[in-house]
């Protein structure tokens, strides 16, 4: 074990390596020397009060203003009230029975003051906060220790507030920095003018300018971006060598049959990357490929077409979608793409056509066992399911294509037992419905490679958003109700989307931040801005309001995850029939449904909802000839954070501009693991929006490194970096990639 992996209780003592292992998760001396800085305060420089956020721990820089001491009425104790200034806002500091601390918390000193930030009487403050002052007459360690150089702020804890993890850090750094190994090849630091590790670990906790910040950044941002740039590399490089069946489509067959029934042309897009597609199918290693696109681009369509060669070539496909409804819609539309190419070997069905099954986990024992069987004698060329397919009983008898419907790799699991049902590693394809921009797909799907749709079929309409403040404008919200009514009245449908179901018990408020695309379906939660909110609006309450009022005589009727499968399908199929006028659902829509005739969306507490999310639910409308309506609805006032997601949607409709928005937003997360947001992240320093650059040129650069020494032989400290990014569960996720 090196110096670097030894555990804190060696370094700091027990007590305070618990606290840093239970409240920081930091374990080893490598941990503490890679927790870095989040930002730096100069002395006389101040905190910002104004920008700090409700329920964040923080350590901001202030000096005191005013120092009161109030005895409490009628009973024993007092409160001591500071309040503290950056020169413009103000902060309370509270301290209950604590007197004596006026001794030392004087107007006019400046201090470091740490706590969780609350409301009280509508006013910030700190209940209790740890303090380091500064001023050099109150003779404290922290200002000597400070003094003339930028002060590190680290994300902290109430039991570990930053100044004192600056002690544990200078600790470790003073006895370990010369045990720090250089996982980046001598080359490749020359090469890009990156100083030591070692000497970027000093710079970095220790900066005494914002140039050493800087130089200590650019190289600790290339060590992120390298190490796993070199874990993606050496995958790609071992999925190559993989053997794999051709599936070439053979002239005359299944897909020229269906390509000629067809009642419109392919994008110029489709047909690119169609031809990708094709290129992978037909070699003899396994295809990896990601398939991106805008909303409505056609990416089902790509998809169907790859399966169809599969089948041509004498394989299987699957499809894998996340949830029963998205699968049986799958279905539903594939087979009426196909029409009798999808009764291959059925009575009417064409002689070129194969057979087409839905597997999901509620299908009745009959259904089941027949879909099994066509699944197992190859009868099925193509079959469509949820987690329902990857069960050990379901067996195939040549699987040579796995389509797998979903976003930021949700579904690794099942597309790893899945890919275990061939008997030769089958292709595999990967849809995301929310385009990604370039550099996450470098990181998060690095592994594969990337085709992208920007280009929507001829036909599709505009869909025009519009944001609805209900509380300070209400009688737009009558308008919007209107518009929902003159779009039914010429023939038209509707969504209306909640989210939250309403047959469930009452939810307490719970005061907790969320990742604004958090699966919204049944939780309630209190919005992204405030700290006491109602809980979300209801579909069940939201249904019974607009048949008594603004949509009463219309039909309509609703959709969420807790219905019964049978009765999610049959409200589906009328209202693609147009037997539903109005449906209202939560976010069990947000995906692969296709309506045309469906022209005007209301979502409501849209500001509860993920910026990919509104987009990807506003994507349900404007799939025909007709024009699409999205009205946003919000109680949020105009200044707020939630109303500045809302407008940037209804700004825009290019997609890959609202995905870098949310992931702004959302925080990168964890790159490696297997939820996406608000988590902790694998990425200190790189931004995988900000640092293209960095990540195009170490992708470059980690390629050619692996292709020369595939081991990493001659590079025994990247070895070494690489097993400490890859710990156990993030090796065996990347295995399963």
């Amino acid at each position: 074990m090196g110096a670097l992996d030894e555990p804190l209780t060696k370094l700091v003592g027990d007590r305070t390596a618990k606290v840093l292992a239970d409240s920081l998760k930091l374990r080893t001396v490598g941990d503490l020397l890679h927790h870095y800085p989040r930002r730096y305060v100069e002395r006389g420089q101040l905190t910002s009060l104004d920008e700090l956020e409700i329920d964040e721990h923080v350590t901001v820089l202030a000096r005191i203003e005013k120092v009161t001491l109030i005895p409490f009425r009628g009973r024993k104790g007092d409160r001591l009230e500071v309040v503290v200034t950056d020169g413009r806002s103000r902060l309370s500091l509270v301290f209950f029975n604590q007197g004596w601390r006026q001794k030392e918390l004087k107007a006019g000193a400046q201090g470091l003051f740490a706590g969780k930030v609350g409301v009280f009487n509508r006013a910030r403050q700190l209940v209790s906060p740890d303090y380091q002052l500064l001023d050099e007459d109150a003779g404290s360690d922290a200002a000597r220790q400070f003094a003339g150089r930028l002060i590190p702020v680290y994300a902290a804890s109430a039991q570990m507030p930053s100044w004192k993890l600056a002690i544990c850090i200078e600790t470790a750094l003073t006895k370990h920095l010369g045990d720090v190994g250089e996982p980046l090849p001598a080359e490749l630091r020359e090469r890009h003018d990156l100083i030591p590790l070692p000497e970027a670990l000093e710079l970095i906790h220790r900066p005494r300018s914002q140039a050493d910040r800087e130089r200590a950044q650019s190289r600790l941002r290339w060590d992120e971006a390298f190490v796993l740039q070199v874990a993606l590399a050496r995958r790609r490089a071992a999925d190559s060598a993989l053997p794999a069946k051709p599936r070439e489509a053979r002239a005359g067959g299944l897909l020229d049959a269906f390509d000629a029934r067809l009642p419109f042309a392919l994008t110029e897009g489709q047909r690119k990357v169609s031809a990708e597609i094709a290129a992978d199918l037909a070699s003899a290693h396994p295809m990896h490929r990601l398939l991106q696109g805008e909303v409505g681009s056609g990416k089902t369509l790509v998809a169907l077409r790859a399966m169809l060669a599969v089948v041509d070539a004498g394989g299987q496909a699957v499809l894998l979608a996340p949830t029963e409804v998205l699968a049986q819609q799958h279905h539903r539309s594939i087979v009426e793409m196909m029409g009798d190419l999808a009764e291959g070997g059925m009575l009417g069905g064409s002689d070129l056509g194969t057979r087409v099954v839905l597997l999901t986990g509620s299908m009745g024992v009959p259904a089941r066992r027949q879909a099994l069987l066509d699944m197992a004698c190859g009868d099925a060329g193509i079959a469509i399911g949820t987690h329902a397919l990857i069960e050990d009983k379901v067996q195939f008898q040549d699987l040579g294509l796995v389509v797998v419907d979903e976003q930021h790799r949700f579904g690794v699991e099942q597309r790893d037992a899945l890919r275990a049902k061939g008997d030769q590693p089958p292709h595999l394809l990967v849809m995301t419905a929310t385009p990604i921009p370039r550099t996450v797909a470098m990181t998060v799907f690095g592994d594969l490679e990337t085709s992208v749709l920007d280009q929507l079929p001829a036909g599709r309409s505009p869909i025009s958003t519009h944001v609805v403040p209900a509380v300070e404008k209400p009688n737009f919200l009558v308008r919007a109700w209107e518009r929902v009514r003159e779009e039914v009245a010429k023939g038209h449908q509707a969504y209306v989307v909640c989210p939250r179901i309403g047959d469930e018990e009452p939810a307490e408020p719970k005061k907790r931040r969320r990742a604004p695309d958090e699966d919204l379906e049944d939780v309630a939660d209190l919005g992204a801005d405030s700290d006491e909110r109602r809980p979300p609006l209801s579909v069940v309450e939201t249904a019974e309001m607009l048949v008594k009022g603004p949509l009463a005589g219309l039909r309509v009727e609703i959709l969420h995850g807790r219905l019964a499968p049978e009765a999610k399908d049959e409200v589906m199929r009328r209202f693609a029939a147009g037997e539903v006028d109005v449906l209202v659902a939560t976010t069990v829509i947000e995906v692969g449904v296709n309506v045309p005739n469906s022209t005007a969306m209301v979502i409501m507490d849209a500001d509860r909802f993920g910026v990919s999310q509104l987009h990807q639910l506003r994507g349900r409308v404007g799939r025909g000839s007709a024009a699409g309506l999205c009205l946003l609805v919000s109680d949020m006032p105009a200044a707020s954070a939630a109303r500045a997601r809302l407008d940037a949607v209804a700004g825009t409709l290019d997609g890959f501009e609202l995905s870098r928005i949310d992931l702004e937003q959302r925080r990168e997360g964890d790159v490696l693991g297997q939820a996406q947001s608000g988590v902790k992240s694998s990425l200190k320093v790189l931004s995988v929006l900000e640092d293209e650059e960095v990540i195009v040129t170490a992708r470059a650069e980690a390629t050619r490194l692996v292709a020369e020494d595939p081991e990493l032989a001659a590079h025994p400290e990247l070895r070494t970096a690489l097993e400490s990014l890859l710990d156990a569960d993030r090796a065996a996720y990347m295995e399963k990639g």
